[in-house]
């Protein structure tokens, strides 16, 4: 479960780099075919760019952090279930953020710095899970430990 777990938090995160590269295709796009005179209003259909970065962002994305978290509880990783369920929420904001930029397109600044933060996290899980622990020694019974100014 540990390398699954390790998978999906990779996963998600080349899931937000997707998400950047085809969004700037999707805006490159429009200003190239504005420059050659086609307007892009909201009865215009979208783009391959912007198709992608929906399909993408409201269902790969929401499914491989979902699987993300149930993973979790199974991997055995320090500290990974708070990191993985940190990852689906989130996700749960990424896609607030999208539906109140189109009313406030400014939000749509959060919306880029929560994916960057949706990278980070999952990136940091998927680090964590990859190094190895050491088993810490329980402490024995009666044990002074280190004497004071030693």
């Amino acid at each position: 479960m540990r390398s699954l777990y390790i998978w999906l938090s990779r996963l998600i995160a080349l899931g937000v780099v997707v998400q950047v590269l085809v969004i700037a295709w999707s805006a490159f796009d429009i200003i190239n075919k504005a420059g050659d005179g086609v307007p892009f209003t909201e009865d215009t259909d979208a783009n391959a760019g912007a198709a992608i970065h929906s399909v993408v962002g409201m269902m790969v994305i929401p499914v491989l952090a979902l699987l993300f978290g149930i993973v979790a509880f199974f991997a055995k990783v320090r500290g990974g279930v708070a990191m993985a369920w940190g990852v689906v929420g989130l996700v749960v904001l990424q896609i607030a953020l999208a539906f109140v930029s189109f009313s406030a397109p400014v939000v749509g600044i959060l919306h880029a710095l929560n994916a960057f933060a949706i990278a980070g996290l999952a990136g940091m899980a998927g680090g964590r899970a990859t190094r190895s622990e050491a088993p810490v020694a329980p402490a024995r019974v009666g044990d002074p430990g280190v004497p004071a100014g030693a």
